[in-house]
């Protein structure tokens, strides 16, 4: 029996590049996500700025923080402070590691709650991804991380109490930077494994969304259980701080939310600009955590 998962498994990761692969894959598991709510952004700055950033973050954006404890978060010996900083827009999973951080730790950009770490591992392989750390025990579940094509790392979790956290007032979108040699491969996958859908698909969305006036690039939006996301293919030529940012996060005002950032010790990075039926900028946080802050242009 174990041989014969083991084949049908690496059967389908076999088959998941494919057009009828991958809807083999597709239809072959079932849905393990459990919602936007669930998803957070991994953020690791340097133990004496957790108190800033938390503070900073939280200003900004409101909501509140769980208790802050010190753990062992990763599968080998390790200490960092963790707390989960909650808002209406997006929440932030917020380490302060206290010793090295083991690799490759610190690369994963979000984490996913999965209602089933197995089948959501079992799951990712077939769509075409990689296991990089295996699953793991943490004081409160399980974890594992998981590489997409063109490099792109997520963590799997799974909670041994059911959570229940309430719906965003407005959802975020995790912002994926591959090169375009990957772009279609990470796409078909991660479609594959969400049963997700895509939104828009513009082959020459305008340059200045990557500090660029004047160029375009390939972007993609996509929706899923897991929310929104945005997947921007570039040659690489990127300007600071483009691609540093992980998430983008949606509000009502951005000239005001951009005024509770400066007044709370963050730093405007990129100035408020338009484009396509949005306004955007850039802030950096206290510990050096970057994020894109959007709102919908007025009609």
């Amino acid at each position: 029996m174990q041989f014969r998962y083991a084949y049908t498994i690496g059967l389908l990761a076999a088959l998941a590049l494919t057009p009828v692969g991958s809807a083999l894959a597709r239809a072959s598991y079932p849905q393990v996500g459990v919602g936007a709510q669930y998803d957070t952004s991994h953020v690791y700055v340097d133990p004496d700025k957790v108190d800033a950033f938390a503070n900073s973050f939280l200003a900004t954006f409101g909501g509140s923080s769980t208790k802050q404890v010190v753990a062992t978060v990763t599968p080998t010996p390790s200490s960092t402070t963790s707390q989960l900083l909650q808002t209406p827009v997006g929440t932030v999973s917020l380490f302060g590691f206290k010793t090295p951080i083991p690799y490759p730790f610190g690369a994963e950009r979000t984490g996913y709650l999965v209602t089933d770490m197995d089948q959501a591992v079992a799951a990712a392989r077939a769509a075409g991804a990689s296991v990089v750390v295996d699953v793991f025990p943490d004081p409160i579940g399980r974890d594992a991380v998981i590489q997409w094509p063109g490099g792109v790392n997520m963590q799997l979790y799974w909670h041994t109490a059911k959570s229940s956290y309430a719906a965003f007032d407005k959802v975020p979108e995790n912002r994926v930077y591959v090169s375009p040699d990957a772009a279609d491969k990470f796409v078909k996958a991660f479609l594959t494994f969400s049963k997700g859908k895509v939104v828009s698909d513009e082959k020459k969305a305008p340059g200045i969304e990557i500090g660029r006036p004047g160029d375009t690039f390939h972007r993609v939006r996509i929706e899923s259980v897991y929310g929104k996301m945005t997947v921007l293919a570039t040659d690489g030529r990127l300007p600071f701080p483009y691609g540093h940012e992980t998430t983008g996060y949606e509000v009502t005002d951005l000239a005001a939310t951009l005024d509770k950032a400066k007044a709370n010790g963050a730093t405007v990075v990129v100035n408020p600009y338009a484009s396509e039926k949005r306004q955007a900028a850039m802030v950096e946080f206290p510990g050096g955590y970057i994020a894109e802050i959007h709102a919908a242009a007025a009609p």
